[in-house]
């Protein structure tokens, strides 16, 4: 991008993998890059201070915070408050950061500072769609005792992960079940020759599968319908906390059940790097043209 040509500053502010693999890109990129709560890539972390203010971007990890109060920091022994990060800003500056909370966007708006949601934005939506999708597949081999291809897999929820999942999946010779319920995934998946059934008829159908990935962000897979999965099937939930599977119940009926939100900071972070980098830079390039 010509337009990124210019050197800026950016402070990368906690987070996981993801964040120390964009720290490095943002480098290498020319880009000036102070880190705070955050370790490795060969960058020190740094107090905070009035250093921050002087940013062109400050970039919050994914999510934001812990109990709205801390920001996350998996990857540092410090517990930076919140509060502390924003006093440090000025007035209009930018903030982007990854689903932001509704309380984290009335922190920032009532200290007059711009924010904006980069995992909010569909090209970093669908970039970290890919490695999710990828993820996916190497928990399933992990954990099958069977392989993939003849597999019996229902897949819950047509949306982004769902579609490159099932089609994952399918390349490697799964038989590939897809259960939503809009009409219209319903065809869509029926056009790329899976088969379908209603998210609300799905009942005993649930006892021929050997694995049920949940995509759906929303409780799917309660005590009631979990009495019909097969005692050998492996569950995987992809859905962002709190997810869609009961895991208590799941738990009750000794059925395999794992949650696995934030794939792509575990299986692919430099590739989920890139996509929080590329939002970051339409971004700036949206507020500044």
């Amino acid at each position: 991008m010509k337009w990124m040509d210019r050197e800026r500053s950016f402070w990368v502010i906690g987070g996981d993998l993801r964040q120390r693999a964009l720290a490095r890109l943002l480098r290498e990129d020319g880009h000036t890059v102070h880190i705070a709560g955050l370790e490795g890539e060969g960058l020190e972390p740094e107090p905070l201070g009035p250093g921050l203010a002087l940013a062109h971007c400050v970039i919050l990890p994914l999510p934001v915070a812990v109990g709205e109060s801390f920001v996350h920091t998996p990857l540092s022994a410090a517990r930076l408050p919140l509060a502390q990060v924003l006093d440090c800003l000025r007035p209009g500056q930018l903030v982007c950061g990854g689903m932001i909370s509704p309380a984290v966007t009335a922190e920032m708006t009532r200290r007059g500072l711009r924010w904006a949601d980069y995992y909010a934005r569909e090209e970093c939506m669908v970039a970290n769609a890919v490695p999710t999708a990828e993820g996916a597949v190497q928990v399933a081999m992990e954990e099958l005792p069977i392989t993939l291809h003849s597999a019996r897999v229902l897949i819950l929820g047509f949306g982004r992960v769902g579609k490159l999942t099932a089609h994952r999946m399918g390349a490697l010779g799964a038989k590939v079940t897809v259960s939503a319920q809009s009409y219209e995934d319903l065809a869509w998946a029926a056009a790329y020759g899976y088969e379908t059934d209603r998210l609300e008829d799905l009942a005993w159908e649930l006892g021929g599968f050997d694995l049920v990935v949940n995509t759906i962000p929303a409780p799917v897979l309660d005590e009631r319908r979990l009495r019909w999965v097969a005692p050998g099937a492996f569950l995987l939930d992809l859905a962002s906390a709190p997810g869609g599977i009961d895991r208590a119940a799941a738990q009750r009926r000794n059925l395999q059940v794992l949650q696995a939100p934030g794939l792509p900071g575990r299986v692919a972070p430099v590739t989920a790097a890139a996509a929080i980098r590329d939002a970051v830079y339409h971004i700036l390039w949206e507020q500044e043209a």
